[in-house]
């Protein structure tokens, strides 16, 4: 028996900003910021979104793309680290908006991991429990933790939201393997205090860049050891989508062709949780 991939779906905001637009805003241009991230715009919410409004609209088309109803989840799971509100949760709120009743519902809180951490909680608990289909959301409304003065940061981040849904299968097909971690010793460099004098997003650029090159191309190489695979047997690399420069220097890193590295961050920028999923929706579907 395995755990597969059934269903995805993507929503974004309508409102769309690019870097011509934030030139207006802060001290930058389209070719600084193109230059050193590869992004060219990003959505951000409007008047009447939130993260409810677009995990609802992600969790639905991921539904529809499964070919199953809302009342046959036995599991929802939201990876964000910004929720419209404390309590209840976001999958909660998204449970009778889809149309299910009596299923597990749960955030977790990661950051730009958030979608990966879902996706591995899901799979253990379907792996264990009864629980026949699962639907796992990440994303995140980025633009309301956001100094809007602060070049190194606004220029980066977008909202978006993706899902997908999971699935028991009778044969061994799906998910192989999951590599996990984290070093919180660098909280530093990235870090929301929405709870202090200071809430917005506040970033060491090169601190992250630096981590990143460092630890993700190591995490690939465990996960592909793990699944008993060999790294030209895979068609294409999913990576989060922060930076363009990064996925050039993972790439060159791995000595993987960069072609096998899909992106879609010069569209969307970096939203956070949701990268992984809105990007996963975009490669299958296209």
């Amino acid at each position: 028996m395995g755990i597969a991939l059934a269903g995805t779906g993507p929503k974004l905001p309508s409102k769309v900003l690019t870097n011509d637009d934030l030139s207006k805003m802060v001290d930058t241009s389209d070719e600084w910021i193109s230059q050193r991230t590869g992004i060219k715009q990003r959505h951000i919410i409007g008047e009447n979104e939130n993260l409810v409004s677009l995990a609802f609209e992600a969790g639905k088309e991921a539904l529809k793309s499964a070919n199953i109803e809302g009342k046959d989840l036995g599991l929802i799971i939201v990876g964000t680290s910004t929720q419209d509100k404390r309590l209840p949760n976001t999958a909660c709120e998204l449970q009778p908006l889809l149309g299910a009743s009596d299923c597990a519902c749960m955030d977790v809180s990661s950051a730009c991991s958030g979608f990966v951490y879902a996706l591995s909680i899901a799979y253990s608990m379907m792996s264990t429990l009864n629980i026949e289909y699962a639907l796992v959301a990440g994303g995140d409304v980025l633009s309301r933790e956001m100094d809007w003065s602060d070049r190194t940061t606004c220029v980066l981040f977008g909202d978006g939201v993706g899902a997908a849904v999971l699935k028991k299968s009778d044969i061994e097909e799906g998910f192989l393997s999951f590599d996990i971690g984290a070093d919180g010793s660098k909280g530093f460099a990235l870090y929301d205090n929405s709870y202090g004098d200071d809430r917005y997003i506040r970033m060491d650029g090169q601190e992250v860049f630096k981590f990143t090159v460092r630890t993700v191309p190591h995490s690939i190489e465990q996960a592909i050891q793990k699944a008993g695979v060999h790294k030209d047997d895979i068609d294409l690399y999913l990576l989060h989508q922060a930076n363009l420069r990064i996925l050039e220097a993972v790439s060159k890193k791995l000595d993987i062709p960069l072609e096998k590295l899909p992106h879609n961050l010069e569209r969307t920028g970096n939203t956070s949780a949701g990268s992984i999923p809105l990007l996963l929706d975009e490669v299958i579907k296209t």
